[in-house]
């Protein structure tokens, strides 16, 4: 989902940066309060009490996408009109946002754009670069398109916001294209076409999107990738993006190592446990399945403390380097680093660690044998940089060499491989022997005490293994009483509403982890300003793959908020 964030964020920023010189204000704002209307779609289900409204969409696709190129990076919509979501404000949000952002654009959104606005506003990165001239630098063309259910109101409009242009210095121009009216100044252009007014950041994006019309085998509607997409979206969307993630990668100026999946399509839909967005990513590759689908929850979480930050579980991750979520993955983490480094490895950082100290490699020492459930927790600490873990295994026969694997490694590692009873529960540790002096006045020669310090802990609990980083965090497992993760009802609500069979779960509880992320992620303090009041409220997300279509990798991020 990064692609998403990346791209809504510079589209927000270009626009905003334009309405530094005052000719372009008012279609900056205009554009901007468009922008901000997606971000707030994504982020409305905060606004709920308890139970949702009924927000039925008109279609579950964009019709604006006639207008754009099959071959465009980034397409964006919201498939319902901005003052339906009037009903979910408690404070009068929406309002205030409109208000706020026309505010020196001289447009009254009551009294200019309400009266014809229809049910879709829609966004598209059309181009990489407007004149495919690469010595000149790149320059996106930028398209927004609002339905209209008034024509004649919304061309009075558009006259109106050129002419308020042409007082303010804009040198104005007006021609006929194929039949369609188009008014630009140096930097903007606008026309109504079949009921939509657009608008674009060259008047040459406004041709082609006439052109994308007249010439249907151009447009994205006409693109088997996008048909085959759509046919994901489920039927109550209330907003939508496609992705051609090549274009992407080159919009943003990143080479992707072995692009796998060519297209990915997001849908943000509401129900009774928060705001589901479901993705779908197409490829015309053969891909493999991470795991066997799993009907019902691990058994494994159940030894996975409720003060857990992050928490992945699932099945058997023998398989997990050669299938499709990992070639997915290495997509995703260019992406979102710009590079080839697997900056979100940081999320668990704290197992990186184990393996770069002690000489472990995850997948041939560990993931091999872990043929059954498995759960990994990532338990946060307020105000440290460090977080402990846990990591459950569900013991079946492969498992007791796996562990005399990572004894003999610990082993040669110059740890010390002890065994002691905490409690009546007997725990193996892996330690690393130090000598400390200690000498007191009276001494005349220094004492000298052996210290111990814990690399890793593990013992049995019922037919599972449980692993930890340390003795303390252990024995929170260990003596846990209806504390564990699944006893939390928020929780449980997270997993209800993700389809069954799935590939197991990723739940983040993001107000447990928040300052943790930002320490290892410092783009999210970027995100973050973008999008304040769905941080601010958020509760956690949860993701999931599921879906066996052949061709097609389909999951879903299920966000809950605070109440």
């Amino acid at each position: 989902m990064g692609f998403e964030i990346q791209s809504l964020d510079k589209i927000y920023l270009w626009f905003n940066m334009s309405n530094v010189n005052s000719q372009r204000s008012s279609f900056g704002f205009l554009v901007a309060g468009a922008i901000a209307l997606l971000i707030l779609a994504a982020g409305v289900y905060w606004f709920f009490a308890k139970t949702p409204v009924n927000l039925l969409t008109s279609t579950s696709q964009p019709n604006a996408a006639i207008f754009v190129s099959k071959l465009a990076p980034v397409t964006v919509s919201l498939l319902t009109n901005p003052e339906k979501l009037k009903s979910l404000e408690r404070q009068g949000e929406l309002s205030q946002l409109k208000t706020s952002l026309l505010a020196k654009s001289g447009i009254d959104y009551k009294q200019d754009i309400q009266p014809w606005l229809g049910n879709e506003i829609t966004l598209s990165v059309t181009t990489v670069d407007i004149d495919r001239d690469p010595e000149n630098g790149k320059q996106p063309g930028y398209l927004m398109a609002l339905a209209t259910e008034k024509p004649e109101k919304s061309r009075e409009f558009l006259d109106v916001l050129f002419s308020r242009r042409v007082l303010a210095g804009a040198n104005l121009a007006v021609e006929q294209y194929e039949g369609v009216k188009l008014i630009s100044d140096n930097s903007q252009a606008g026309a109504v076409v079949d009921g939509f007014v657009l608008f674009a950041n060259d008047l040459s994006v406004l041709r082609d999107a006439i052109n994308n019309v007249q010439a249907p085998d151009l447009n994205l509607s006409s693109s088997s990738q996008y048909q085959k997409a759509a046919q994901q979206l489920p039927k109550a969307s209330l907003a939508t993006a496609f992705l051609n993630l090549p274009a992407v990668a080159a919009w943003q100026g990143l080479e992707l190592p072995d692009p796998t999946f060519h297209s990915q399509i997001i849908s943000l839909s509401l129900n009774s446990k928060g705001l589901l967005a479901e993705t779908s990513f197409l490829t015309d590759s053969e891909i493999m399945p991470a795991s066997a689908p799993v009907s019902q929850t691990v058994k494994a979480l159940e030894y996975i403390p409720d003060a857990s930050g992050l928490v992945i579980s699932s099945s058997d991750l023998e398989n997990l380097g050669n299938s499709d979520l990992a070639q997915l993955w290495t997509q995703v983490k260019t992406a979102l680093s710009g590079s080839g480094t697997d900056a979100i490895s940081s999320l668990v950082k704290p197992l990186a660690e184990v393996e770069n100290s002690q000489g472990i490699n995850l997948a041939e020492d560990i993931f091999s044998w872990v043929k059954g459930e498995y759960a990994l927790a990532v338990l946060p600490h307020a105000g440290e940089s460090a977080a402990d873990w846990v990591f459950v295994v569900e013991k079946l026969a492969d498992v007791p060499e796996g562990i005399s694997r990572l004894d003999a490694i610990a082993s040669s590692s110059g740890l010390s491989i002890s065994s002691f009873n905490l409690n009546q529960q007997k725990i193996f540790a892996w330690t690393e022997l130090t000598a400390a002096t200690q000498q007191t006045d009276t001494q005349k020669r220094p004492a000298f005490a052996i210290e111990a310090k814990v690399q890793g802990v593990h013992t049995t609990l019922g037919n599972y293994e449980i692993f930890a980083s340390n003795l303390e965090t252990l024995n929170e497992v260990i003596t846990v009483e209806n504390g564990s993760l699944t006893s939390d009802s928020s929780f449980q609500d997270s997993l209800a509403a993700i389809p069954q069979p799935n590939q197991g779960y990723v739940y983040l509880d993001w107000t447990k982890s928040q300052t943790l992320l930002e320490r290892q992620l410092p783009i999210l303090q970027l995100v973050e300003v973008v999008g304040k009041p769905f941080f601010q409220n958020l509760r956690s997300l949860t993701i999931s793959s599921y879906g066996s279509e052949k061709g097609l990798l389909k999951g879903g991020v299920l966000f809950r908020f605070l109440d």
